[in-house]
């Protein structure tokens, strides 16, 4: 009998916080490979991280943390070799607009110098979920304004903590 072999695919980021978009791609990745690696970036080029990255990753966790089929991990490493170093045939990008296009295909072809047996999968996100961003998310937390509905209640209830609200 010929056995195909797993089919690995990472979807790294920062996820400062994980977003109801983020969680939307997972599920759909989920049903395009075997398993998926939700990979927290531990360093980002990003200036203001408002949760650590054991945070993000119990955040994550505690939101996907359910299906076999996910894991949560923490990188602190090139994308690129992370990515092979686990076996990943496969690195999920999101893309939300024309904007983020530019900016990804320039990583997705780094990637593939230094990984070429790593595909880039760029998945767009739900029509509903295509303006929201953790930046934005972030945003609204810290002023007061209600995330429900844009991020998982544990991400909700942990906003609301960082920024001192009840």
């Amino acid at each position: 009998m010929n056995k195909r072999k797993k089919r690995l695919a990472l979807y790294p980021g920062t996820f400062d916080p994980i977003t109801n978009g983020h969680i939307s791609l997972i599920h759909r990745a989920v049903n395009l490979f075997d398993e998926i690696v939700v990979a927290v970036a531990r360093s980002s080029h990003k200036r203001t991280i408002l949760f650590s990255a054991e945070e993000r990753a119990e955040l994550i966790t505690a939101t996907v943390g359910d299906k076999n089929s996910v894991r949560v991990e923490i990188f602190d490493s090139l994308l690129a070799e992370y990515a092979k170093e686990i076996g990943a045939c496969a690195i999920v990008r999101g893309l939300r607009a024309v904007s983020d296009f530019e900016y990804e295909f320039q990583m997705a072809l780094m990637n593939r110098r230094m990984a070429r047996q790593v595909e880039t999968v760029f998945l767009m996100p739900a029509l509903s979920w295509v303006y929201l961003s953790s930046t934005i998310v972030k945003d609204v937390a810290k002023n007061g304004g209600d995330v429900s509905g844009l991020v998982p209640e544990a991400v909700a209830k942990a906003l609301k903590a960082k920024f001192g609200r009840k």
